[in-house]
């Protein structure tokens, strides 16, 4: 049954993203909470784009091997469908679309199209899950709290794949995903709420984003209801090690999985 008894809204929830299972059931979980939820979903970067800016910045080399994992990722994604099914389910999610909910179709976040969104929406608090990093003039367009899930707790573990890091580094006690402002960094910006998790026997890879989001799912509700209610109370990051941390090259993954059973 749908719940829609949190605080009155003065604009939509908008929920920004590149599409996905774990995205929506945040949106769907939001819907169930909040009366007016709209997604803004761009088209995903294109192999050869992520490739060439890889490229550049890792060398050809590890720029394929991370290749090679999100290749690896995709397919794998059929030998985990069971246990994402069973993340979705345990914490009361869906992961399928939902057609009732709008949806504004656009090339990129970091464009005129979507500014003209924006300006035309007007909405209460942006959430972005799963897209790309939003741009200095983007973000000045938008004059509402924007609030971002990462999968990975910050500082520690910016970027991607925060939990398999974790894990990686022995450091299984943030295996967990943060809420926090968007700022002009990279999962730099004050934090409104660190979830922690526990990843089973039959996680890896492929399933670590997903139980991170769905762990995260209640948090984000309760974030973008302070939001619409003006009493966020964001919070500096902790001191200590911060670092910005990318998807790992095909063959370390292997490397791991097979001397640490982290896969």
């Amino acid at each position: 049954m749908t719940n829609t008894d949190d605080a009155p809204q003065a604009g939509p929830v908008l929920v920004l993203t590149a599409g996905g299972g774990n995205p929506w059931m945040i949106i769907n979980h939001l819907k169930r909470h909040f009366p007016d939820v709209r997604v803004v979903e761009e088209q995903p970067e294109s192999k050869r784009v992520l490739l060439e800016r890889r490229r550049r910045r890792f060398g050809m080399i590890n720029a394929a091997g991370q290749l090679g994992t999100m290749i690896v990722s995709r397919l794998g994604k059929r030998f985990a469908m069971r246990r994402l099914e069973e993340i979705a389910e345990s914490h009361g999610l869906s992961p399928l679309p939902d057609l009732g909910v709008p949806l504004h179709g656009v090339e990129t976040l970091n464009s005129d199209v979507f500014h003209d969104i924006i300006d035309r929406l007007r909405p209460s608090v942006v959430v972005t899950v799963s897209c790309r990093i939003l741009s200095r003039e983007t973000l000045a367009q938008i004059k509402c709290p924007v609030i971002n899930l990462h999968s990975g707790v910050n500082p520690a573990y910016r970027g991607q794949m925060g939990g398999y890091w974790a894990l990686v580094n022995g450091d299984a006690e943030n295996f967990g995903a943060t809420i926090h402002l968007v700022d002009a960094g990279v999962d730099t910006g004050d934090i409104l709420a660190i979830v922690r998790a526990r990843p089973g026997k039959g996680d890896s890879m492929l399933t670590y984003p997903a139980l991170l989001t769905a762990s995260a799912a209640d948090a984000m509700v309760d974030a973008v209801r302070q939001a619409i209610e003006g009493r966020l109370s964001p919070r500096t990051p902790a001191p200590g090690p911060s670092r910005l941390w990318f998807n790992v090259p095909v063959w370390t993954w292997v490397y791991h999985g097979l001397t640490k059973g982290i896969w």
